[in-house]
């Protein structure tokens, strides 16, 4: 069994999603908080500079940088990109890291509570997908785009030998709630306590199986001909995050009165739904499938 020695909690990728910069500042102040007996913990406020002016990045979304071409191209010099290897120096490198675990906190404007996701698959977030659901119920596990290589992967948490993404929500940006402090707080000490567990080989009995989503596709809103949008999510849509969307259901509400209906052949799942930070590239939910993990 791999052991996990050091772990990278990271905070502030995102600029205005302000629960983990002070979460960081909390640890800081009491690092014991997220020792371990086995583990070796440090923190990482990843993204400064748009923490300063309270926006999600300066030139570039800090948390697609990570892919292995993208850190490999000294042409890419946006402030974003430059910062992205600076981090895959300190906790990486990508392929052979210095980090066994990194932690990725993160929020979200959708109505989806405590999310675990999980960029890639294998024994070790089999078992912590199950720990983590014996542990905290209320905590939804996704598996986000876990069919690409690491390599290829362009999410901050990759570039450790493991890595997760805590996303807990809805929290408006720039905004601390005390339910998701807390619920965020709370899901990374069951992450370090799974670590230690796993290192000392004292898990306690985990279930076989687990419930997942796994990301299927993205949808846009109804934009025309000049690609202005033309219409909203549906308020039967809004705030249903991991809920059912079945073909047929409505989807959209246009301005004209008209209702877009799910035109799917297949029931799905919704997430990220209505999610303010992605308004600029006019994304309206993501579409999952729901799936089991199993734990052997």
């Amino acid at each position: 069994m791999v052991s996990i020695n050091k772990v990278a909690i990271v905070g502030g990728t995102h600029g205005n999603e302000i629960t983990g910069y002070y979460l960081l500042q909390k640890w800081q102040d009491s690092p014991e908080l997220i020792q371990r007996p086995s583990l070796n913990t440090s923190t990482l406020l990843a993204n400064p500079k748009a923490y300063e002016i309270s926006r999600r990045y300066v030139d570039q979304d800090l948390n697609r940088q990570f892919a292995r071409h993208n850190l490999e191209d000294p042409t890419l010099g946006g402030y974003e990109q430059n910062r992205a290897k600076v981090i895959n120096q300190a906790i990486g490198p990508k392929g052979n890291p210095k980090s066994d675990l990194v932690i990725d906190l993160h929020t979200t404007t959708s109505n989806m509570g405590p999310t675990l996701l999980m960029p890639q698959s294998g024994e070790f977030y089999n078992k912590l997908a199950a720990y983590i659901k014996m542990q905290m119920p209320s905590v939804t596990i996704f598996r986000d785009e876990d069919h690409k290589s690491n390599d290829e992967h362009h999410l901050l948490a990759t570039v450790g030998k493991y890595g997760v993404i805590v996303e807990v929500g809805p929290v408006p940006q720039a905004v601390l709630r005390h339910d998701v402090f807390q619920q965020t707080e709370q899901m990374v000490n069951t992450i370090l306590d799974f670590a230690h567990l796993y290192n000392e080989n004292n898990l306690p009995d985990l279930p076989r199986e687990t419930e997942a989503f796994r990301f299927l596709q993205s949808l846009t809103l109804p934009l025309n001909e000049k690609g202005e949008r033309i219409g909203m999510i549906h308020q039967s849509v809004q705030d249903s995050d991991f809920k059912a969307l079945n073909p047929g259901d409505p989807l959209f509400q246009l301005f004209n009165g008209e209702t877009i209906t799910y035109a799917g052949d297949k029931t799905v799942y919704t997430a990220f739904v209505n999610e303010a930070a992605y308004y600029d590239k006019n994304l309206a939910t993501s579409l999952m499938e729901k799936v089991v993990i199993i734990n052997e």
